[in-house]
This record gives C-alpha cells, sequence and structure tokens, in this order.
C-alpha cells in the first residue's frame, strides 16, 4: 500500500487516496481492499506483457494455452479492480463473485506459467504477480461483508 521511495518518505498509492477520499463509506476493510485492487492491475500488466512476450517467442505454438490463460487473467482482473473501486451502492455479493472469478483465473494462469518458467523468465514472473494476486484476492474475500 504504502511505498518507500528513496527518500525515506511513505508514498500514498492511487488506490489509498481515490478511497480515502471517497465521500461515502467504505464498505471493506480499507488495507486489504487496497490491497487486491492493487494486486489485481499489478496482475492485468504482468499478464498482458506475458502474453505478448509469449507471441515473440520461437515456440509459440507451445504457448497458446498460456497466452489465453492470460489474456483472460488480464481481463478477469481489471474488471475485479473496478469493481472493488466501486463503493458507493456497494454489492456485497457481486463483488464475492467477481472476486472469486478472479481467484480461479489467477490459479489457472498461475499453474500454466509456472509449467513454462524453467524456459521463460516472464512466465515465471507472471507466475509469481498471479500467485500475489490469488493471495490479495484470499484475503479481500475474508473482508467481504456478506
Amino acid at each position: 500500500m504504502d511505498e518507500t521511495p528513496s527518500d525515506g518518505k511513505a508514498v500514498m498509492t492511487h488506490a489509498q487516496q481515490m478511497l480515502e477520499t471517497h465521500p461515502g463509506t467504505v464498505q471493506v476493510e480499507a488495507g486489504a481492499l487496497i490491497a487486491c485492487i492493487e494486486a489485481c492491475s499489478d496482475c492485468a500488466q504482468s499478464c498482458t506483457a506475458c502474453a505478448d512476450a509469449d507471441l515473440g517467442e520461437p515456440d509459440v505454438a507451445m504457448l497458446l494455452r498460456c497466452i489465453t490463460l492470460c489474456e483472460n487473467c488480464s481481463d478477469v482482473c481489471v474488471a475485479t479492480g473496478r469493481v472493488l473501486s466501486r463503493q458507493t451502492e456497494f454489492v456485497p455479493e457481486l463483488a464475492q463473485a467477481v472476486v472469486r472469478a478472479c481467484l480461479e483465473t489467477c490459479h489457472t494462469c498461475r499453474e500454466e506459467c509456472e509449467r513454462h518458467a524453467d524456459h521463460h523468465e516472464h512466465c515465471r514472473i507472471c507466475a509469481e504477480i498471479c500467485r500475489r494476486c490469488e493471495q490479495a484476492c484470499e484475503d479481500v474475500l475474508s473482508a467481504l461483508p456478506m
């Protein structure tokens, strides 16, 4: 959530700034919510970059499943981050369904990227980012009001 640049001062993330300036009441524990929104954003970017890198590999035919799963994961992560960012008239049941879908998508994508991690560094990195997003999804599911 807070990053510490070289000058040692904590920097508030954009997700945190937006939630802290929201005029209404945030419906989910802020720390878990912010971490999940940020993890979804990171995962979406990593999956997009991994799919693109896969397309440039000489063994691209072996990576078709990985490409598809990365693209799907990126789309689901973007949608999840957007749904969680909307706190006005928040619908916990919808948020839970979307986060569960994100968790499953990240899990499936991670497993596929791990299959290629020994040969493709971008797949290793993507798998690691997917794992972080899975954890953030699990944490926010625990924090969602029901």
